[in-house]
């Protein structure tokens, strides 16, 4: 769907206090969030505003976000055991 959000909260909810307490502890962890929340926004701005772009462009952001969610994903699942 076009437009839509793809905040942490959303994507794992059952992981949002763990994601709240891993961005004030953990740097790593904190810049992927951030990035990832980077994206995301930009993701949904060309979306929505049709901004003109690439395909490849536009791939390459949905894929670095891709690869970043998975990236957070595992971190999640190693503090949780």
């Amino acid at each position: 769907m076009l437009g839509e959000k793809h905040l942490l909260s959303h994507e794992f909810p059952k992981y949002s206090a763990l994601i709240d307490t891993l961005k004030s502890q953990n740097s790593d962890f904190c810049a992927s969030a951030k990035r990832y929340h980077q994206l995301d926004h930009k993701i949904r701005g060309l979306e929505l505003n049709k901004v003109p772009t690439t395909d490849e462009h536009f791939s390459a952001l949905k894929m670095e976000r891709a690869v970043l969610k998975d990236r957070i994903y595992h971190t999640l699942k190693s503090h949780t055991g």
